[in-house]
C-alpha cells in the first residue's frame, strides 16, 4: 500500500496495527469460525470485548470506583440531549460555554430540555479564541463545555475550575494528554477521532450524580438503564466497540496518557513552529488557545492556493482542506498520526516558501 498522510478531521486515522487486527476479526473473530460482525453481542466472546474496552478506559484515565463507563450509539450529537435529560433538574438550569459549532449544537438541544444560561461566547471573533474570566453560576446544575473545537482549531489548555458539576464533550481530544478525569462529573466523546471508527460514543460518569433530575427519561436516554445492562441495553455497535478496544490497548502500550501527550506535543510543536516561521501562512486561532489536535491556518495570499494544493496532493497528503466556516487549511494531528506525516506537511510548506517567497 502506498503511504498516504491522513490529516482528516474525522473519521480519522487509526493505528495501522489496529486496522489490521480489526480487519482480521471481520474475517474470523476469536477462533469462532465466524466474522466479528455476525457473532451475537450476547456471546461470551463479545462480552469479554465490551468488558475489556470499559476497563481500559477506567485504567488509562485512573478513574475511581464510583465512575462507570458506557459504550453507546448516537455519537456526541445524541449526547447533547442525553446529558441534559440526565443532569438538568426539571425546574433547574445548566450553564454552557459556546466555543464553536458543536458547543452551540449542544446548547440548542439542551434548550429543548430546560433553562440554559450561556455564560461565555467566542462567536464575536469567529470562535478564534477560548473565553476566559467568566463567572460560573453556583445555582446551575452543571457547567458544559467542549474541550477541543475541530472546526476552528481552539482548545482549552486549562479546564475550568468549577464549583458545580463539570461536563465535557471531549470527542476530538480524549486520550490525547494527561488530565484528572475525576474532576469531571461526566465526559462523553464520539469515538471517531482518537479512539476508533464512527459508530460508538463513550460516556464516563460519576454514577452517584445520576437519577436526581426528577424527570421521566425515555429508557434509551437514561444512562442508569445502560449502566444496569453493562452497555448492552440494545445491540451495541460490535465492530466499533471492538476497534475501540484495540485502540485503547495501543494507547496503553504507547505509555497511556503520558505517552500520548509526549507524542502529540512533538507533533504540534513541529507544525506550529513552521507555521509561525513561514511568512506565507498564518493561523486562525489565538496562539495561546491553539488546538493540539486541529491546526487551522491559511495562506496570506489565497490566490496561491491552487499551486499549494498541487504540492501537498503530490506529497500524498489528504484531508487538510479547511472547514467552510474558516476556509484555508486544517491539519488534524490525532493520536495515531505519526510525526513523520507532520514533517512531510512541514517540508511542503518550506518548499512552497522557497518557490514563492
Amino acid at each position: 500500500m502506498n503511504k498516504v498522510h491522513n490529516f482528516s478531521a474525522g473519521p480519522s486515522i487509526l493505528p495501522r496495527e489496529v486496522i489490521e487486527q480489526a480487519a482480521q476479526a471481520v474475517l474470523e473473530f476469536d477462533g469462532m469460525g465466524l466474522s466479528l460482525i455476525e457473532v451475537s453481542h450476547r456471546s461470551k466472546n463479545f462480552e469479554a470485548v465490551m468488558d475489556e474496552a470499559r476497563n481500559l478506559v477506567k485504567e488509562i484515565l485512573g478513574l475511581p470506583a464510583n465512575y462507570e463507563v458506557l459504550f453507546l450509539q448516537g455519537g456526541a450529537t445524541l449526547g447533547f440531549t442525553t446529558i441534559a435529560m440526565n443532569l438538568m433538574r426539571e425546574n433547574g438550569k445548566a450553564a454552557y460555554l459556546n466555543t464553536g459549532v458543536w458547543a452551540s449544537s449542544a446548547i440548542k438541544e439542551a434548550k429543548m430540555i430546560g433553562n440554559v444560561e450561556v455564560i461565555a461566547d467566542s462567536s464575536d471573533k469567529n470562535h478564534s479564541y477560548v473565553p476566559k474570566n467568566f463567572t460560573i453560576p453556583t445555582d446551575a446544575d452543571y457547567l458544559h463545555f467542549t474541550s477541543n473545537n475541530t472546526i476552528y482549531g481552539t482548545q482549552f489548555q486549562e479546564f475550568p475550575k468549577s464549583p458545580i458539576p463539570l461536563v465535557c464533550d471531549m470527542s476530538s481530544d480524549i486520550f490525547s494528554k494527561q488530565f484528572n478525569a475525576s474532576d469531571f462529573t461526566l465526559i462523553y466523546a464520539g469515538a471517531q477521532k482518537n479512539m476508533g471508527p464512527a459508530g460508538a460514543v463513550v460516556y464516563i460518569m460519576d454514577k452517584d450524580a445520576l437519577g436526581k433530575s426528577g424527570r421521566k427519561i425515555p429508557t434509551y436516554l437514561n444512562l442508569q438503564a445502560h449502566i444496569e445492562k453493562d452497555s448492552m441495553y440494545n445491540t451495541p455497535s460490535v465492530f466499533a466497540v471492538y476497534t475501540c478496544m484495540l485502540t485503547l490497548r495501543w494507547i496503553k502500550a504507547m505509555g497511556g496518557l503520558k505517552g500520548m501527550e509526549a507524542r502529540n506535543r512533538a507533533k504540534k510543536d513541529c507544525f506550529y513552529n513552521e507555521l509561525d516561521r513561514n511568512p506565507l501562512f498564518h493561523g486562525h486561532s489565538a496562539p495561546e488557545d491553539r488546538s493540539w489536535m486541529n491546526a487551522t491556518y491559511r495562506l496570506n495570499d489565497d490566490s496561491q492556493s491552487i499551486e499549494f494544493d498541487k504540492m501537498w496532493k503530490a506529497a500524498a497528503i489528504t484531508g487538510i482542506a479547511g472547514h467552510r466556516s474558516v476556509g484555508g487549511y486544517r491539519a488534524s494531528l490525532y493520536n495515531a498520526l505519526p510525526i513523520e506525516s507532520v514533517q512531510v506537511l512541514v517540508d511542503v510548506m518550506k518548499e512552497f516558501e522557497r518557490i514563492k517567497g
